[in-house]
């Protein structure tokens, strides 16, 4: 059976929903693992080392490393360096992407449920 694109799945008249700005998957991505959430509840009240989040998980310090690596690629998270220290602060940015994108997928099926309940609204009046 040949591959069909996802064009030629969708029904005729429905455009694509967007796919959102750039590095929306690893925002996602990243949102999604409760130690990363975590992560960045604790950031969200101040920058820290990366010793002193360490401090509140039960896991090593590696595994937090790792985690925060992660929240840095998604653009959740920036370091800075003051001598020695490796100091963490949330950065908000992409969370705003992620709201905006979420607010434009929910007008846009609020747009289409509500054709989609005019048109069978129409259809039962003609039966």
């Amino acid at each position: 059976m040949a591959s069909r694109s996802n064009a030629e799945l969708r029904p005729v008249g429905l455009r694509p929903v967007g796919l959102g700005p750039v590095g929306l998957g690893e925002t996602l991505f990243a949102l999604a693992d409760p130690t990363r959430r975590a992560l960045l509840h604790r950031l969200s009240s101040g920058e820290a080392r990366v010793t002193d989040l360490a401090e509140s998980f039960d896991i090593s310090l590696n595994s937090v490393s790792k985690h925060l690596r992660m929240l840095e690629r998604a653009r959740l998270v920036t370091r800075r360096r003051a001598g020695r220290e490796h100091l963490l602060s949330l950065n908000a940015e992409p969370l705003d992407q992620v709201a905006d994108w979420i607010g434009a997928q929910r007008t846009e099926w609020l747009n289409r449920l509500a054709a989609l309940d005019r048109l069978l609204v129409k259809k039962g009046r003609k039966r």
